[in-house]
């Protein structure tokens, strides 16, 4: 009679610690997530940033040489000739903002390579006019489009498609599991198109982030998106239902903080600086800013890192395909090794039991596995 209650109290001790078993996941998300955004954005400092001071006589020269000395290294400060060279460094990203000294001073920038890093060279001046009893006028030399006033637009598209394509690993991945591994790489590849092309729907006709370089933009959401998906869907052979905290680490955590979306590298701590220069997402955004509001200069250079992402991708699945082979071979190999002393037990238990009664108990097996698979994907799936 007392059966009943200690069945239930186990169960409910079972369930209690499989739910505490999977808190892991989100805390180590939680965890993951403040150090990232935290440490990337709670305190963006300038260091090294470079600005140029238009003139070539003494009067320019000192006055670049006091705002280097004090600056205490968050400056990097040069003199050009002219408004002319000014401008070129500016339209080629090799500075942020460039002074013209006189009566009238000038500050041109280019608030479409970075608005924050625009806004801090025209604090900056804006003191150093001030100083000197005169009006600051500021040029922008790269504004960005009608639909993106604060140049953080390409971030926030990175985003999106980041997470279409991070969340269709899941689906592939958990769903999918059962696919041959050649249909998953192209359900992937499909994948990586309808994201791409959602995110170019956002980018042109329905925010206006960008207006014109569309078809550009789109080659690279989806080399990016592939990037991802393959990556992705290659890790889950190996890493199963925690493959979603996996490329969360890889491309929100590490990915996000190290764009240059938000902060350009010159205002943040060091090591997400490092990340900037060979991480697809900064890849991805300063690739479309070139594309769209710098002629293309320096394209190629993001193009390579997106690409190289996408190489990795396909490596992965070139090891998940072999990971995958071996394990059907071990799997048959050990159905071929049980198959004598399996019959041997069936036949026992026939003649014991009766002819259904060790097919049930193998059907309920099955079934309850099943189940539990299910869970763990679906569970995969939401991000748990």
């Amino acid at each position: 009679m007392s059966s009943g209650p200690s069945a239930a109290t186990g169960s409910t001790a079972a369930a209690l610690r499989h739910v505490l078993g999977h808190f892991v996941t989100p805390l180590l998300m939680c965890i993951g997530m403040g150090l990232a955004y935290l440490g990337a954005f709670h305190a963006p400092e300038p260091h090294d940033l470079r600005v140029d001071v238009v003139g070539s006589g003494p009067s320019a020269q000192v006055l670049a040489q006091t705002l280097q000395d004090k600056s205490d290294g968050a400056l990097s400060v040069r003199t050009v000739p002219d408004r002319a060279a000014a401008v070129d460094h500016l339209k080629t990203q090799a500075s942020y903002g460039a002074y013209l000294p006189g009566k009238h001073p000038e500050l041109l920038v280019a608030s479409a390579s970075s608005d924050t890093s625009a806004t801090v060279v025209e604090k900056v001046f804006t003191e150093v006019a001030a100083g000197q009893g005169d009006p600051l006028k500021v040029t922008d030399t790269a504004p960005t489009a009608d639909g993106d006033p604060t140049g953080q637009g390409i971030f926030f598209l990175l985003v999106a498609v980041s997470i279409g394509s991070y969340a269709s690993v899941a689906v592939i991945g958990g769903a999918g599991a059962v696919l041959a591994l050649r249909i998953r790489a192209a359900l992937a590849v499909a994948a990586s198109l309808v994201v791409s092309v959602i995110g170019v729907v956002f980018a042109g006709p329905l925010f206006g982030l960008v207006d014109h370089g569309l078809g550009g933009l789109w080659a690279m959401a989806w080399l990016y998106s592939a990037g991802i998906l393959l990556i992705g869907v290659g890790l889950h052979t190996f890493l199963k239902r925690w493959t979603t905290l996996g490329l969360m680490v890889l491309f929100v955590m590490l990915n996000f903080t190290s764009s240059g979306g938000i902060f350009r590298p010159e205002l943040q701590p060091g090591f997400f600086a490092s990340l900037h220069s060979f991480w697809n997402g900064a890849g991805f955004v300063e690739g479309v800013r070139s594309h769209v509001y710098f002629g293309g200069h320096a394209l190629g250079g993001h193009v390579l890192v997106l690409a190289l992402w996408f190489v990795v991708g396909l490596a992965l699945m070139g090891l998940a395909g072999l990971a995958e082979s071996k394990r059907r071979k071990a799997a048959v190999e050990a159905a071929a090794a049980g198959t004598g002393a399996g019959a041997g037990a069936i036949a026992g238990s026939v003649e014991a039991g009766g002819a259904h009664g060790p097919k049930h108990a193998a059907g309920t097996r099955t079934e309850a596995g099943d189940a539990e698979e299910i869970e763990e994907e679906m569970e995969e799936t939401v991000g748990v």
